[in-house]
């Protein structure tokens, strides 16, 4: 279900948006700095500092996580079903293996969210509909002029 093109598209990405719902029905979306792909049809996610994910996740499992290079306007949205892997159960230490290198010392993982990917979507900006032609240098001079920024040098 992910294939490179996503795969790499994610591990470039900055942060992730979960969107999980509660009993109640209210919907969260809430960033997540440190995720990564969990073999072909996974995505695991840290837990740092997200109780209500956390909490909606384990009442109401389905759930959306998308994330967009901002340069590029564009990225992936993921549906599916999630649980909640705490630090005593066991498999902990392998669904946060990915999680933990990205993580260092900086950040504990209280849980890591797993998410059982269901289905796969392109995001992209309505740019590509308004402008099909521009090519990703152009569209990448525009943001950088926008959000005023500068990549770095090599």
């Amino acid at each position: 279900m992910l294939n490179e093109t996503a795969r790499s598209e994610m591990d470039r990405a900055v942060l992730c948006w979960l969107a999980t719902v509660s009993d109640d029905g209210s919907p969260n979306v809430s960033p997540k700095e440190i995720f990564a792909a969990y073999g072909d049809d996974a995505v695991v996610i840290a837990d740092i500092a997200s109780p209500v994910s956390v909490s909606n996740v384990r009442s109401q499992p389905t759930v959306c996580v998308s994330f967009v290079d901002i340069f590029r306007q564009r990225g992936f949205k993921i549906t599916g079903e999630a649980k909640v892997v705490d630090r005593d159960d066991t498999g902990f230490e392998n669904y946060a293996s990915a999680l933990l290198s990205k993580a260092g010392d900086a950040f504990v993982i209280r849980h890591v969210i797993f998410v059982q990917i269901k289905r796969v979507s392109r995001i992209w900006a309505p740019s590509y509909l308004v402008f099909p032609t521009r090519r990703d240098e152009e569209r990448m001079e525009e943001a950088y002029r926008t959000y005023g920024v500068r990549p770095a040098s090599p």
